[in-house]
């Protein structure tokens, strides 16, 4: 497959909400969209880094940089011929280039889009999908009240999700939690996310969460810190799930051998494509260890990829692939719909899904053309 040249395209897409975490509100996504475009088709990925190293230490403008300086000419010799079309091979050239795992995974599904699409086969399907449809959780901001926070879940449950996150930070958990919990009973799944907001001398207060029982707590210590983990995971009842901390399968071999957590948050983007994914998805149901699929506010490009990782059998907690009213009034694509809790998997070839370009056209705010 011989790809004539690599689009970068950055959107910028208002926000329905506010979206608040423990490092800050984004009020609109600033989303960098890759295009690979060969003779006969194109192939899309879209980057999760955010506008600013708040999540991770990567953001657009150093995934637009890595991009053209680096990666993109990496692989000038396995994409500008006609050779057969190798992803391992692109994936072993990437992996020269330390870090900047977001920028890598949009380049890569780029990459993986286009060259499915001239085979004819889905992304679900080469992935391993073993499901048509996967259940749906939503992820719920911090609020400005608990009222507040109460109505939203009461949406949220009525408009059919099968289980809802909770951000936290200290001074929004235990009161939240708890209202949330006594408002809709013990059939709601319910997890929280810290985002990496605690210390570990937070234990006794984050323990105060156990008798809510949650599915887990995600990623409540630092990211670069798997052996505080595994000594607060052994002081909580409540399952401990990691989301930052893991990007490779080795993280999640380390963290899994150390007790760190029980489950393990996937989110492609953050792992450096959904080769990775898969690696870690594998990994984990070795051991055993649950998984599921995160989400970063992704447009229709990006979610649809997201469901065909999350329709893997491993994947048995719902994830973060929320409908496209969740965060967008309109979407980049046709907008995914909650059907009964569940979103189908695309079953068309590569991703299943492309841009509207007239309503792409409206969010750009950029392009890049890089010829190869």
């Amino acid at each position: 497959m011989k790809i004539t040249g690599i689009e970068l395209r950055r959107i910028t897409m208002p926000l329905i909400a506010p979206f608040r975490t423990s490092f800050g509100t984004e009020h609109h996504r600033d989303t960098l969209l890759v295009r690979a475009v060969t003779p006969d088709t194109e192939g899309w990925g879209e980057c999760a880094a955010m506008t600013a190293p708040l999540y991770s230490p990567e953001y657009t403008e150093t995934a637009i940089d890595v991009l053209r300086r680096y990666l993109v000419p990496a692989l000038s010799p396995h994409l500008a011929g006609s050779a057969p079309f190798d992803i391992n091979a692109v994936n072993r050239a990437l992996r020269r280039y330390r870090g900047h795992q977001m920028a890598k995974s949009a380049l890569e599904t780029a990459l993986l889009d286009a060259g499915l699409r001239t085979t004819g086969q889905s992304l679900g399907s080469y992935l391993g999908a073993a499901v048509p449809a996967v259940p749906c959780g939503v992820s719920v901001g911090i609020m400005d009240s608990v009222p507040a926070l109460l109505d939203a879940v009461d949406d949220y449950v009525n408009q059919g999700y099968r289980r809802i996150k909770l951000k936290i930070e200290p001074g929004w958990d235990v009161a939240p939690v708890r209202a949330v919990r006594e408002r809709f009973g013990p059939g709601l799944l319910l997890q929280a996310d810290a985002n990496a907001a605690y210390t570990l001398a937070d234990a006794p207060h984050l323990a105060k969460l156990d008798p809510f029982d949650l599915l887990l707590i995600e990623q409540p210590l630092a990211d670069d810190d798997l052996v505080q983990h595994a000594q607060l995971a052994r002081r909580l009842s409540t399952p401990v799930c990691l989301d930052e901390s893991i990007h490779s399968a080795e993280h999640a071999a380390a963290a899994i051998t150390l007790g760190s957590c029980s489950i393990i948050n996937i989110k492609p983007g953050r792992v450096g494509g959904y080769l990775e994914a898969r690696r870690i998805h594998d990994l984990a149901r070795a051991h055993g260890v649950a998984v599921w699929c995160g989400g970063m506010l992704e447009t229709g490009i990006g979610r649809a990829a997201n469901l065909a990782l999350a329709a893997l059998p491993g994947f048995t907690l719902p994830g973060d692939t929320s409908a496209s009213s969740r965060y967008y009034t309109t979407d980049i694509t046709a907008p995914f719909v909650l059907q009964d809790g569940y979103l189908p998997v695309p079953t068309g070839p590569g991703i299943g899904v492309e841009p509207i370009m007239e309503l792409l056209d409206e969010v750009t705010v950029s392009t890049e053309w890089i010829p190869l």
